[in-house]
């Protein structure tokens, strides 16, 4: 029994021990479970103490802070999308308009035949080809038509195709068109600036930023109109004209034929796009004199007195410089601008030398880019080698080319005082225009004034004058540089003015390319025919927009030139190409009375009748043999220092 006892003491033991450890790993299974739930409990206590604070510390301790923003006032003058641009008077020039464009899901297009049909009903400029290939592409998204009228956008919506969709966005609007493209640019199907203003200020105008311009759209409108009737009278194929400020800068008009319209980007094609006033660069012909009159006065090269030999043509190496209504004599500085003489220009600019000449043309703002806060402007043409072929060629306007708002504001220089002042196309703000850099002496700038006055009452620029305002200016008309040298069909012909002579502020160009003579002009297409009348026209208009009231009771006004010389001994012979130059011998002659209205007074007759005639003729200044042969075909080397007026 002992034994069996025993036995069963054994089995109890091990039933308890068992039932032990069963009892232990249950307990410590609800140990770790309990332990784990303690753990997320407080993690999550902790989150939420967190959050808690954070917001007892926004909501107590920082209640000036960040919230203070919130309480600041939408600013009203900020756009919603591209800001506006408008002209010096505030008149609206470009603008964006909400409008809706056209996107298709050809996944979810259900008959793409049927919806083509019916798209090409309500829009009849889509291709069907084109939308039918949109779409049954495997994309996702197509674009169908951008920028849809609202009457359009009407009209697809109430078809009510699936598969299709509206995306707002802007379109770019130019109320005047055409009017100042060259100047305003344009912008792509995403409204970012591609050209002109819309490109150079891209960032500002999509920035909600105004921006207004110096350009008066009223006096762009009148030049735009003398520029095109001058292309259609004389049949040319381009135009240039500028009106600007003389004494802030700033350009009031720029127009640029042919041109395109803004509001029909496919229209700006290179021909149309390209801006002849900032891009294009030309020989200015004798234009340049005044620069070449004004820095032989300023430098004390010459004064008024002075004279050169002009009765015959200047050979140097194989080259000859002629005048085209040659007086054959003597001239004196006055009369080398009247007369418009390149043999004077040439002999005066080589007393004044290379080096001074380049000093000079550099101050005028002539052999550098114009700083124009555009990005179509053009690099000037200078030599190489500044010879002394490139000095007496460069005085009359061969063989250097500027642009013409580069001319305009170098001819600035001359009429303002002797400053010069960036040209600009932003509206400055009163008082904070530039005073500008002194190139001139105020006493050059008024005789300059007073030659470039001569030229309109006794000169080549007489059809430039204008009732009731004193005009003055310079002539030009150049030979086109062609591949192998100058092409003598074709011409620049120009005139740069600048009113009232007596305080001038504005400058006034016309530029006219390849201009053909008709019965009116006696076939001729010369600056003085062609762009002089233009430059008058506007200004006659200008003038009385702008408030400029005519001098109707005019009294006569010494200009501080002396007579020019009829007759003076000549000096001894020199050798062909060499300046000479002297002062006059004969006794000082009366001063010449220039009234300051108009009409101008008669043209003085120093010499025979013919020599008025002579100053009409289209005489060429080549090499001594002269080509018969077909001028269309005609051309000769770019140094043969053609002659111009």
């Amino acid at each position: 029994m002992a034994a069996a006892k025993s036995k069963t003491t054994g089995k109890s033991t091990r039933k308890s021990s068992g039932a032990r450890r069963i009892e232990g790993a249950r307990k410590q299974a609800m140990e770790t479970g309990r332990n784990r739930l303690l753990v997320t409990g407080i993690v999550l206590s902790l989150a939420f103490a967190a959050i808690g604070v954070r917001l007892v510390d926004l909501t107590v301790f920082q209640a000036g802070g960040e919230p203070r923003l919130a309480q600041i006032e939408p600013n009203p003058e900020v756009a919603s999308g591209r800001a506006d641009i408008v002209d010096r008077n505030g008149i609206l020039l470009a603008t964006s308009l909400p409008t809706a464009s056209l996107f298709a899901d050809p996944s979810a297009v259900l008959n793409a035949q049927e919806v083509a049909d019916k798209l090409i009903t309500e829009l009849p400029e889509l291709n069907r080809q084109e939308l039918l290939g949109k779409l049954k592409t495997k994309s996702r998204f197509v674009w169908i038509t951008r920028n849809l009228t609202p009457k359009q956008h009407y009209k697809v919506n109430r078809l009510g195709l699936p598969g299709l969709g509206f995306q707002r966005g802007e379109r770019r609007v130019y109320p005047h068109g055409r009017l100042a493209a060259h100047a305003l640019g344009l912008t792509d199907v995403d409204g970012r600036g591609i050209a002109g203003l819309e490109q150079n200020f891209d960032r500002a105008l999509r920035a909600g930023n105004r921006i207004q311009v110096s350009l008066d759209i009223r006096i762009q409108s009148m030049m735009r109109q003398e520029l095109a009737a001058a292309v259609r009278e004389f049949r040319a194929i381009g135009a240039a004209g500028v009106v600007l400020d003389a004494n802030s800068g700033e350009l009031v008009s720029l127009v640029s034929l042919p041109d395109f319209d803004p509001n029909e980007p496919s229209s700006a094609g290179p021909e149309t796009a390209f801006n002849r006033v900032t891009k294009g660069v030309y020989e200015m012909g004798s234009t340049f004199k005044l620069f070449t009159a004004a820095m032989a006065l300023d430098s004390g090269t010459v004064d008024l007195n002075s004279s050169y030999d002009a009765s015959q043509p200047i050979k140097i190496s194989r080259f000859t410089i002629r005048d085209f209504h040659a007086k054959n004599r003597w001239l004196s500085v006055p009369e080398i601008i009247v007369y418009s003489s390149n043999i004077g220009a040439a002999k005066m600019a080589v007393d004044v030398g290379t080096k001074t000449q380049r000093d000079y043309l550099d101050r005028f703002g002539l052999l550098r880019p114009a700083a124009l806060e555009l990005p179509e402007v053009g690099k000037p043409l200078v030599p190489k080698r500044w010879r002394k072929i490139n000095t007496m060629t460069i005085a009359y306007g061969y063989g250097i080319a500027v642009s013409p708002l580069q001319l305009a504001s170098g001819v600035a220089v001359l009429v303002n005082g002797g400053r010069y002042v960036p040209p600009t196309v932003l509206k400055t703000v009163a008082g904070n225009s530039s005073t500008g850099k002194r190139v001139l002496s105020e006493e050059t700038s008024e005789l300059m004034r007073g030659l470039m006055r001569l030229v309109v009452t006794n000169g080549t620029g007489r059809k430039a004058a204008a009732k009731g305002y004193i005009v003055g200016g310079k002539t030009g008309t150049t030979d086109k540089l062609a591949v192998r040298g100058y092409r003598k069909n074709a011409t620049l012909s120009s005139f740069v003015g600048a009113f009232p002579m007596n305080a001038p502020r504005y400058i006034v160009l016309v530029m006219v390319d390849e201009p053909k003579g008709n019965k009116r002009t006696f076939n001729y297409a010369t600056g003085g025919w062609v762009a002089a009348p233009a430059v008058g026209r506007v200004i006659q208009r200008m003038a009385s927009l702008i408030g400029m009231a005519p001098d109707r009771q005019p009294e006569p006004a010494k200009v501080p030139v002396k007579k020019p010389m009829i007759k003076a001994s000549t000096p001894p012979k020199a050798s062909p190409g060499i300046s000479k130059r002297k002062t006059a011998a004969a006794p000082p002659p009366a001063p010449i009375t220039v009234s300051r209205a108009s009409p101008s007074p008669a043209p003085r007759r120093n010499d025979s009748a013919a020599d008025e005639t002579l100053m009409l003729q289209r005489v060429r200044a080549v090499l001594d043999v002269r080509d018969k042969k077909s001028e269309a075909d005609a051309v000769g080397p770019p140094e043969q220092a053609l002659a111009t007026y």
